[in-house]
This record gives C-alpha cells, structure tokens and sequence, in this order.
C-alpha cells in the first residue's frame, strides 16, 4: 500500500494497481453453505458499478448520508467503498429518516425500518452470486437490477476530500483518513503483519472491530479477509478445516 492513500478508495487504488489477481474478501455464509471469492480486481469493478449508481442514478453529493443496514457480507464491503469512492458518508446501521439514501437487506425488520428514509431506497436480496429478488419489495430498487449496467470505471465528479466525514458506526464519526490511518495503526493488534496476510473474521460489521477486521485491515496491510456470516453455525471441525484450506494467519471472532 501506498504511504501517500488517504481515502479507503486510495487504499483500493493502490491494491488494484499492485496485484489485480489476487483475493481480496473471501465470503462465506454458513446458513446457506455459500462461499465466493471476489478478486482484487471483481471487487473493485462492483465498487466502481456501485459508486456509478450512487453518483450518476441517485445523485448523490460529497457529504450526503447513506444508511447501511446490512450485515457483515461482501456486498456491505462493496458498498463500503462504493460511498468512499463518491464521498458520501457511510452510516453503517444508521437511522434511516435522517438519511439521504437506504440500503436494505432482506430482513422484513430492516425493509419496514428503511421505509422511513424519504430518499431513495435500495434493496439487496444478498442472495448467492448476487442474485435478484424474487419479487422486489414495494417502494425499492433492487440492486440486482440496477447495478449490472452501470459503468466497469468510475470517477468521481468532485475530488474526494480525506478529512471529510466517510463513515458512521456505533455513533462514532470518521473521516477517510481518519479509517486509512486507524486501520493501519490497528493492524498488527489483529495480526495483520502485512502483504499476503489472511485473516478470518466473523465479527458483525456494527463495530469499529468488525470493520477493521473484516475489511479496512486487510485493505490497508495489502492482506485479505475470510468474512463468515452466521458462523456461529459452523463446528469446531468446520472451523478448522476452512483455517486450513483458506490459509487463514489470524482470526477475529
């Protein structure tokens, strides 16, 4: 990583300029049996396809607020980055009705919590391989459909300022370059020791922990995570075996 990125999107930048093959978020579901692998690179195109949505199809502005009500899955992580590259500041499970933009998940408690935000609002069925709905909840978007054909390259109308703020979680408020140089600082606290590193987390994204863990770490130390969702699910032979197989070096549980 470069010592000059001031922004997570600078931080994908960087990756993406370093090694575009390698892994980035490996995700696992452990209620589904779901695993993906997004590659520097696919990651990166989800972003930019993200971050045109958000720019160029609901005209959002440096500075506005999208609440996130998602779980800790690799889509959150796509949107994550997605605000960043724009500029916006990413409320992670944030109130709704003071927001400019929402983004659901499937739970039918967050759907009826987002419907009090009156801009727009985006649904993810955060089905396997990014799938659709089945039927799109009334009065949202479904990311599935809306995504696909946005732009593969994305540029931001406005320079993206670092010391503006970037992101909300548990009432915490960060600037970009306050999450590049927290990340950085707290990487070797969860056994980020630097490139090639992975690390497994099952942690909630609702946390500096979790976010730093399960995305911002890895991303700043030139690493990789193993993000599990539900893996409160998964045994203890499970567990090690994924260890294993996915080479994991540190974990976050």
């Amino acid at each position: 990583m470069n010592a000059t990125d001031r922004t997570p999107a600078d931080l994908l930048s960087s990756a993406l300029a370093a090694d575009p093959g390698r892994p980035l978020v490996t995700f696992y579901d452990d209620a589904t049996g779901e695993r993906v692998e997004l590659s520097v690179a696919t990651f990166a195109n989800w972003v930019a396809k993200t971050a045109n949505l958000l720019q160029d199809e609901l005209s959002v502005e440096p500075g506005d607020r999208v609440a996130l009500l998602l779980p800790a899955h690799w889509q959150t992580a796509v949107w994550l980055l997605a605000c960043a590259s724009v500029g916006v500041v990413a409320d992670m499970a944030g109130e709704p009705a003071a927001a400019d933009v929402v983004v659901s998940g499937p739970d039918p408690e967050s759907l009826e919590a987002a419907r009090a935000c009156r801009g727009a609002r985006i649904a993810l069925a955060l089905r396997p391989l990014g799938g659709r709905f089945p039927e799109v909840p009334e009065g949202f978007a479904d990311y599935a459909v809306e995504v696909p054909g946005q732009g593969d390259r994305f540029a931001p109308y406005t320079p993206v300022d670092p010391d503006e703020p970037a992101l909300i979680v548990a009432g915490r408020e960060f600037s970009g370059a306050e999450v590049v140089e927290r990340a950085r600082a707290e990487a070797s606290e969860v056994g980020l020791i630097g490139p090639g590193t992975r690390i497994l987390s099952g942690l909630a994204y609702d946390t500096w922990e979790g976010l730093n863990a399960g995305l911002y770490g890895p991303l700043a130390t030139g690493g990789s995570v193993v993000l599990c969702r539900h893996l409160e699910l998964a045994g203890q032979e499970t567990l090690d075996q994924r260890i294993e197989t996915e080479r994991v070096s540190a974990t976050a549980r």
